[in-house]
């Protein structure tokens, strides 16, 4: 399976992520997948461990989205686990899509 269907299935699942992306393995929870301006494929991920060049924030904070083009992943896999967002639900303007082909809903 390539990476956009395993992240697009993780979002109906609601499955966790793991992957490399530049450099650093991030523990992510996929909340949108599509195409940016330039027709690139993107996701818009909520990071809750792992690094990043930027740190994580605590739990539940808005500084923990990533907007992260897919064909920059490695190693990317998918367990199960819990579920990790912002508590306030709401998709960062950081990710914009040109056309969403899926997002998670409620």
């Amino acid at each position: 399976m390539d990476t956009y269907s395993l992240i697009r299935e993780a979002i109906e699942k609601r499955q966790q992520v793991l992957a490399t992306y530049r450099g650093y393995h991030r523990e992510m929870c996929p909340h949108a997948i599509g195409f940016n301006k330039r027709h690139e494929r993107q996701a818009l991920f909520y990071q809750f461990a792992g690094d990043s060049t930027s740190g994580l924030g605590p739990a539940g904070s808005h500084e923990n989205w990533r907007c992260i083009p897919i064909d920059e992943l490695h190693h990317v896999s998918v367990r199960e686990g819990d579920w990790h967002s912002s508590s306030d639900h709401a998709r960062p303007n950081t990710c914009p899509f040109q056309q969403l082909d899926l997002e998670v809903t409620g």
